[in-house]
């Protein structure tokens, strides 16, 4: 049995959860946190112990969310600012492993930061406390607000706010209400945020210039302006408050020196010595590549959904494959993220989705990485900074045109697609598209679930036989006579270089990594894209589809995965926790264990052929309508011969009851079943020309059924 970084142990008995800090390289010691407690400080054990302790039930691993942290499109602008803070605070001193868990150690360190910084011990010492807490994660510094009135509301201000000036007869008594927070973006965005780089003065000046004029002339051929009173213009504090809590340091950035510039600063940042590929989990490599296959849809063979999108996640040290993907997302954040949600995925219960038995031991991986060297597109930006924020994940770009940063991935996509393609129908050959060529498109048989069996059946041999022959074993390994086969290597790593996987469980990694949209709560259920309806104990209990009849939709976040569309996730306490929404029965046959990918298809496929079948329905109605008119236009005239025009309108209604009951007696007898073989052809033909013959002055339903009484003999 392993512990990794990151992992919670719960005491049952104590009642009490503890998450992994540390552990050293020889995989001997660790340190320990409280999660819930608000005083907690590192705990130093020995790992063995622990493992001893687990073995025992004495510690249950715990796989389930503990201490999630929202993402930062849910967090205020203030509260970033907030966390920025108290990051910038203890981020040197958090790196300073182990000696920041040691009492003796962290007391020296904290003085130093108290010193620097001007707060008090009990600051440091609860920002350290969270972080920790939170899995290592920035985000765990956020204030916690999620008890306090009034959250994110914004403040509208009657009176100037701030401290008073001394001087009360100089001072601005301007408000910065919402249309002076306008025209402070205006002037920012004019004159502050681009690579002339003005200073903040400067667009304060031109802002006042432009805005706040009183009168203009021109004197002895000089253009003059004067401007408002000074108690009527806003300060240059108002602006410079403005700026500092509206736009990030980042948003500063990249207006003022560029987005190359920006990036390219931002990467040699993350590009940091620190993190080499000491052992697994020290860096993983992800990248994507176009399928050379076609591919057909799971719901309709003929159906040819062109080549997919294959994304792969390795460990750069063992070169173990620990994430794949396999879809038409992409090359996308999308599809990155679907790979690296697959790293943290327990193997076994992926692998049995698609129908692959396979044991923990062949395919162990199920962390996330210290750093991960991605593509450009999928990861630059706000996806960087999401995965770093939440969980500490660093995210290295690999420079423009240097694909050769990430060889290692690239190498296996050629290894894993030429063993696999004498087998694989729709194979894309190299003279595709030249002129004579075959049409490989039309050789497509494999869905995307029966080309990622392929996939995983590929990657299950690639790690456990895929022998490396051009590996470059250090001392230590060729000492230890390890074979230079990705298992083998992981596992050497995990004995002798552990410590730098991090585990968070698959739930947390989803809710914060899959994409999230906004669905209404209709009458018929979570409406998802329009046509899909879900439901959820939640909405169940509180009555929302009853409330949705009465008071109409409204909307609410559900993060979803576009692999499986068979349930998705209902968003809950600002993003921090979730609960499942189920596919409701009548649409379990359409959409279970179908992917969105699919879904649109059919859902457009559908659309098509209902307007391709508009004319053809538009002709059947106007031939229906046809039909129709050349039935009653004679028997609408028929009838009007036989009617006996000298009845008044009151004759002819005042005997509905009667007629109908007349015509119910002869409907009977002409209804009734007549089995061939017992009756003549003559007596049924003389039965029909019988009933063909109607007498309009027949005497009334009364004096037919008296004398029909009069005839039964009731001596019978």
């Amino acid at each position: 049995m392993k512990i990794y970084n990151n992992e919670i142990f719960s005491n049952e008995t104590e009642g009490k959860r503890y998450r992994v800090l540390w552990i050293d390289n020889d995989y001997k010691f660790t340190f320990l946190i409280d999660v819930e407690d608000e005083h907690a400080l590192p705990i130093f054990m020995k790992v063995d112990g622990i493992i001893e302790d687990l073995v025992d039930g004495e510690l249950i691993k715990v796989h389930s969310n503990t201490n999630l942290v929202v993402g930062d499109e849910s967090i205020s602008k203030s509260s970033l600012e907030k966390r920025d803070k108290a990051w910038n605070m203890i981020k040197d001193a958090v790196v300073l492993e182990p000696d920041i868990y040691i009492s003796d150690y962290r007391g020296k360190i904290i003085k130093e930061i108290v010193k620097k910084y001007r707060v008090s011990n009990d600051t440091i010492y609860k920002y350290l406390r969270r972080y920790w807490q939170a899995g290592k994660s920035t985000n765990g510094l956020i204030p916690r607000y999620m008890k306090s009135g009034g959250r994110g509301k914004k403040k509208n201000p009657k009176r100037k706010m701030g401290r008073p000036s001394k001087f009360k007869e100089l001072q601005s008594n301007v408000v910065v209400d919402e249309d002076m927070k306008k025209t402070f973006r205006i002037a920012l965005q004019k004159y502050y945020f681009n690579e002339k780089k003005n200073s903040l003065p400067f667009t304060y000046k031109m802002m006042i210039r432009r805005f706040f004029a009183q009168n203009s002339y021109y004197e002895n051929d000089q253009f003059i302006i004067e401007v408002k009173e000074k108690s009527e213009l806003p300060s240059m504090d108002q602006l410079r408050y403005f700026l500092k809590t509206e736009y990030s340091d980042a948003q500063k950035k990249k207006s003022r020196e560029g987005q190359t510039k920006f990036d390219k600063s931002y990467r040699e940042l993350m590009g940091s010595s620190t993190f080499e590929s000491f052992g697994p989990g020290s860096r993983f490599q992800i990248d994507a590549t176009i399928a050379d296959v076609y591919l057909v849809s799971e719901y309709n063979p003929d159906w040819i959904i062109g080549r997919p999108v294959f994304y792969n996640v390795i460990d750069v040290f063992s070169r173990l494959i620990v994430g794949i993907y396999v879809g038409l997302e992409g090359p996308s954040w999308l599809g990155a993220m679907m790979a690296l949600a697959n790293t943290v995925d327990n193997k076994v219960d992926f692998c049995k989705k698609y129908d692959i038995d396979i044991t923990n031991d062949e395919w162990p991986s199920e962390h996330l990485p210290q750093l991960l060297l991605a593509d450009r597109g999928e990861f630059e930006g706000y996806n960087a900074e999401r995965l770093v924020n939440i969980f500490n994940l660093h995210v290295e770009n690999a420079a423009p045109f240097r694909a050769d940063w990430k060889g290692i991935v690239e190498k296996y996509f050629d290894i894993i697609q030429t063993t696999a393609k004498p087998f694989l129908p729709g194979y894309v050959e190299k003279d595709f598209n030249e002129r004579g060529a075959k049409d490989y498109r039309l050789d497509a048989k494999l869905t995307i679930k029966d080309f990622t069996k392929v996939i995983i059946r590929e990657v299950i041999y690639h790690n456990n036989n895929n022998y490396l022959k051009n590996y470059p074993r250090d001392l230590e390994m060729i000492n230890d006579e390890v074979e230079p086969i990705p298992i083998s290597l992981w596992n050497w790593g995990i004995k002798n270089r552990s410590g730098s996987l991090i585990y968070h469980t698959p739930d947390t990694v989803k809710l914060h990594l899959l994409p999230q949209k906004n669905v209404s709560i209709t009458k018929k259920g979570i409406r998802f894209n329009g046509k899909m309806h879900y439901s959820c104990e939640t909405a169940i209990k509180e009555s929302w589809f009853s409330k949705a009849r009465i008071k109409g939709s409204w909307g609410v976040k559900v993060a979803y995965d576009p692999r499986d569309m068979t349930q998705i996730y209902l968003l809950k306490n600002n993003s921090s926790s979730y609960e499942e929404c189920y596919l409701l029965e009548h649409q379990e046959e359409r959409y279970k264990n179908k992917s969105l990918v699919d879904i649109d298809y059919l859902l457009e496929m559908e659309e098509y052929m209902a307007k391709k079948n508009e004319h053809p329905q538009l002709e059947s109605e106007i031939n229906l309508v046809n039909k129709i008119e050349d039935i009653i236009k004679p028997a609408a005239g028929r009838t009007e011969k036989q009617q006996n025009h000298s009845l008044s309108k009151t004759q002819k209604v005042k005997s509905i009851s009667d007629n109908r009951a007349y015509e119910k007696e002869f409907n009977r007898k002409r209804e009734k079943f007549v089995f061939a073989k017992q009756i003549p052809s003559k007596t049924v033909t003389e039965s029909e020309n019988n009933s063909n013959e109607i007498n309009y002055n027949r005497k009334s339903i009364k004096e037919i059924l008296q004398k029909s009484n009069k005839e039964v003999d009731y001596n019978d």
